[in-house]
């Protein structure tokens, strides 16, 4: 029997949501968009979407203690999906235009602007997937529609004896930087898979089939 899986996307002002919401629901997952604390802590996936600046999007996150509800879910080890910002909200600090605003520190590390000769990085872009990753499994040689000026240009996280490292997906806009990470119930993608296409529908299908 198939069971269906109940998706949360958080909704807490900022991101694509209709989109994501439609693009997770063409999985087969069951798919709420809430800003509820106790729904998006029990579900069995949470998708964290995210557009615009790095510090508005912390903002809207504490309003709704969506730093709580990632930290929670990933002590129990229950899966969540960043996109875009939402991704970058994961790591210790973003810095633009000088201001430095702290993240959710799920990852060290820095988003910052990245060394390009055209800004945003805006459009259809390849990427770097390792020959392990689950979330690019038969779209590895695929592209995938990014919006950003802003980006993790160096990988931070060694983990110590016993834990795994993580699988860092790169790509290369003026400079490399990172487009995807897989570490154990954590994922994220800097890139929009609900924007792109045959290629996002199946790594979305992948992650779900994680839950």
């Amino acid at each position: 029997m198939v069971v269906t899986k109940d998706v949360v996307v958080l909704d807490y002002g900022s991101g694509n949501l209709r989109s994501a919401e439609r693009a997770l629901a063409r999985t087969g997952a069951n798919v709420t968009v809430s800003a509820d604390f106790d729904t998006a802590l029990n579900a069995d996936g949470l998708v964290v979407p995210g557009v615009g600046a790095f510090a508005a999007c912390m903002a809207g996150l504490t309003a709704v203690r969506g730093e709580q509800i990632i930290g929670r879910r990933l002590a129990g080890g229950r899966p969540v999906l960043g996109i875009c910002v939402g991704m970058q909200v994961l790591f210790a600090r973003g810095v633009e235009h000088g201001v430095e605003t702290e993240g959710c520190g799920e990852w060290p590390g820095t988003v910052e602007r990245l060394e390009a000769p055209v800004l945003p990085h805006m459009g259809w872009n390849t990427v770097k997937a390792p020959q392990d990753s689950v979330l690019f499994a038969g779209v590895e040689e695929e592209r995938f529609y990014f919006v950003h000026s802003y980006g993790v240009r160096e990988w931070e996280l060694t983990p110590g004896d016993g834990f795994a490292q993580p699988v860092v997906t790169w790509a290369e806009h003026g400079v490399p930087f990172v487009a995807a990470v897989e570490n154990g119930p954590l994922m994220a993608a800097q890139f929009h898979p609900e924007k792109s296409g045959d290629a996002g529908a199946v790594l979305l299908k992948n992650w779900v089939g994680t839950l």
